[in-house]
């Protein structure tokens, strides 16, 4: 029992077999370790995040005029901006602004798509998706749909 209890408390790569992990993230899908290109941080993440829901909440509240009436306003503008600046771009204002975009796996150069960018909005949408990553970084809604999000500059 100590070795289940210790690899789960271990994280994701502690269920690997030895040495199938690489030392950094986004090695195991051909990415650079720093740059343009690699995994994006955790901290990007969240400061794209936060640029792309203010002006949904700003937006929502110049729409109701009441702070009371504007959550899922908010989140249905936010979303609605999403998939189409993902489908369009491959990468909404919040995640351009912070240098990051959505790239496919097995083409970064090919656009996400509507489809990819609509299945992974929804799965954001459940909150814990984003917060489960694998070894090389990707939440779950990224392994779903086959994508990453990786930084541009």
């Amino acid at each position: 029992m100590g070795r289940e209890t210790g690899s789960w408390l271990s994280g994701a790569s502690a269920a690997l077999p030895e040495g199938a992990h690489g030392d950094y993230r986004g090695q195991g899908l051909g990415l650079p370790q720093d740059g343009p290109g690699s995994v994006a941080s955790t901290g990007r993440r969240v400061l794209g995040l936060f640029l792309d829901w203010v002006p949904s909440a700003l937006i929502a509240l110049a729409i109701t005029g009441s702070s009371n009436d504007q959550g899922t306003l908010t989140v249905g503008i936010w979303f609605l901006v999403g998939v189409l600046s993902v489908t369009l771009f491959g990468f909404t204002p919040g995640q351009y602004f912070a240098g990051m975009r959505v790239s496919r796996i097995e083409n970064p150069d090919m656009r996400v798509g509507f489809v990819r960018a609509l299945a992974r909005n929804l799965l954001i949408l459940f909150l814990v998706p984003p917060l489960i990553q694998d070894v090389d970084g990707r939440g779950m809604q990224d392994r779903a749909t086959g994508t990453v999000l990786v930084r541009s500059r």
